[in-house]
């Protein structure tokens, strides 16, 4: 099973997709378990592979024993091996958290929504997976695809929202696919690793050049750069529970993984950062993404919302640190890649067990609950002062390290804006705080369900969530681990 790992992580979710129709025909409630047991296998494979690159190095796995270019090449390193291992198990948690959301949310659905599901992330785990930048664009589409209609099914307006990020969505393919298609008309190639031998050649084509924009119009579209983000807050808001729990912590982050790809590995630091300054435009757009979601988010009063500008912001953070071009920002960059697809997981699961607690998702919708649900509250004060970048949570190793980055470099405007970022998420989940301890004897908040009063998440919601608290404070605890065995073979020369 070793040497075939790398395949596997993407076959068995895809597989079990096709078949989980037909195991909802002979009885639904097969489902919930037959996709935990899909992504199991999946996050089992993605470890092994992990272990096997900190062991051995790189993985290089043929298709069909077709060698690259001509082949298309699975390539596994230290980078995309964790990035794989997150995308299987943040999806496994999801999965495990699903059925009590889906039961609420989507009565009559379960069928479908876990087929697509199970798409969706097979779309997530062949982007990070691949060594082929059509293969890339495939599985961009597979995911997007999935993503759509997982968004539409949603509350009121979620087909509105998912009709705008399909636009926006497929303007974003087309400028990669454009992209790949310049590249392949001045290299004949496809493979990532034959393009970045053949392009340093033919750096000053006019024809690379344009490739490479078009490859970050597109990348910046599907991560939801600021002032690019305008599909990302109605589509996360108004999709169901599970959907955005999926796709709000790890859309972003992939995308942030592709652009860390094709800047470093194929078209390498001297093209992005002495060819074309790249990195410059990267940090400007970064700083000013921070500023932008933070203060958004601080307009809002609908608690998911509020996350999708904190997202907004966050992809700032790490769009900056690779805008800064040196080694201790990109270490934070790609350490913040972890924490923040476990932050946000976290963050909506908890938005998950607000909504099918209390039937919505205002802050107001708050109140009360350390009383009532008080092992919830408290998985998120940990994710919440994680945000806030509060030792010894994961966040705030990642933010540390990009703000010596940003001294180092002399970016100011960087690390003010990290600064002020962190002030207004005090302001932001402080407020929360304050409403959960409030309570109301009006009645108002009462949960219909439950004779009158608020109980405790059910067990299968709560688990996952205390899941991601305790991985919050593992990473941080461990974080220099992480970066000494993982990330450090990630980090380019520059």
């Amino acid at each position: 099973m070793k040497e075939h790992a790398p395949v596997l992580i993407v076959v068995f979710p895809i597989m079990f997709a096709f078949i989980t129709p037909l195991l909802g025909w002979i009885r639904k409630s097969l489902c919930y378990p037959w996709v935990i047991l899909a992504l199991s296998l999946s996050t089992i494979c993605s470890l092994i592979t992990l272990e096997e690159v900190m062991t051995g190095g790189v993985i290089h796995y043929y298709l069909g024993s077709w060698l690259p270019p001509w082949g298309i090449e699975y390539v596994v390193d230290h980078l995309n091996a964790m990035m794989l291992v997150i995308v299987s198990g943040a999806a496994l948690l999801v999965a495990i958290y699903s059925r009590r959301s889906i039961e609420a949310e989507l009565p009559g659905k379960m069928v479908y929504f876990y087929t697509i599901f199970l798409l969706q992330t097979t779309g997530f785990l062949g982007i990070v997976v691949t060594g082929d930048m059509f293969n890339l664009y495939v599985f961009l589409e597979i995911a997007s695809l999935a993503g759509y209609t997982l968004i539409a099914i949603g509350e009121d307006g979620a087909p509105l929202a998912s009709f705008r990020y399909i636009i926006m969505g497929t303007v974003g393919a087309c400028f990669y696919l454009l992209g790949v298609g310049y590249l392949y008309m001045v290299t004949g190639s496809l493979n990532m690793a034959d393009l970045a031998t053949i392009i340093p050649l033919i750096s000053d084509s006019k024809v690379v050049l344009t490739a490479f924009a078009f490859f970050m119009a597109g990348i910046a579209i599907k991560m939801a750069l600021f002032p690019l983000h305008v599909w990302l807050p109605d589509a996360y808001t108004r999709a169901p529970s599970t959907s955005s729990a999926l796709i709000a912590p790890l859309m972003t982050k992939i995308s942030v993984y592709v652009m860390i790809r094709i800047f470093f590995t194929v078209f390498k630091p001297s093209f992005t950062v002495d060819v074309l300054p790249a990195t410059d435009i990267l940090l400007w757009l970064g700083t000013i993404a921070i500023f932008g979601g933070a203060i958004m988010a601080l307009a809002q009063t609908d608690f998911k919302r509020m996350l999708c500008y904190i997202v907004v912001a966050e992809v700032g953070y790490m769009v900056g640190g690779i805008g800064v071009a040196n080694s201790i920002a990109m270490q934070g960059a790609v350490l913040h890649l972890l924490n923040d697809a476990v932050m946000t997981l976290g963050l909506f699961i908890v938005a998950g067990i607000v909504t099918y607690q209390m039937k919505g998702h205002l802050l107001s919708d708050f109140n009360a609950l350390f009383r009532k649900m008080p092992l919830t509250m408290v998985t998120f004060v940990v994710v919440a002062l994680s945000v806030i970048g509060v030792p010894p949570t994961c966040g705030f190793f990642s933010k540390w390290y990009l703000l010596q980055g940003g001294i180092m470099a002399g970016a100011w405007g960087f690390v003010v804006a990290l600064l002020l970022s962190s002030l207004i998420n005090i302001i932001l989940f402080f407020r929360i705080f304050e409403l959960g301890y409030v309570f109301q004897s009006d009645g108002s908040h009462h949960d219909h369900g439950h004779g009158g009063f608020i109980h405790e998440a059910p067990a299968s919601m709560l688990l996952p969530s205390v899941v991601v608290a305790l991985g919050i404070l593992a990473i941080g605890i461990y974080n220099q681990v992480i970066i000494n065995n993982i990330i450090t073979y990630v980090i380019p020369k520059f």
